[in-house]
């Protein structure tokens, strides 16, 4: 998996390629613990990512916690495959997909 961020003021966009799974679900969470202070709109990417798993999931759920907190977090052009887990995990109840 390949993360690519920017930061433009306090919007932080991430962008993912590849896969996010058990083994770079790790790697994902600590670029985020070492750059949400001060974010106030965090924007993830996934037009690139092909997989999400569990782990995947795991992560996204905590950094939604921590910009609850400080703002407002959304995840942007989703494919298919990977809205169909976030359907049936009902994860689109709880993240902001568009």
């Amino acid at each position: 998996m390949t993360i690519s961020k920017t930061l433009n003021a306090n919007e932080l966009t991430v962008i993912l390629s590849g896969r996010l799974d058990t083994t770079t679900a790790p790697q994902l969470e600590a670029e985020l613990k070492t750059t949400l202070t001060g974010v106030s709109s965090l924007v993830m990417d996934f037009e690139e990512l092909e997989y999400i798993s569990s782990a995947g999931l795991r992560v996204l759920l905590s950094a939604q916690k921590v910009m609850n907190k400080q703002g407002k977090m959304v995840i942007r052009h989703v494919n298919e495959t990977i809205l169909e887990v976030f359907e049936v995990t009902g994860f689109t109840d709880i993240l902001t997909v568009e």
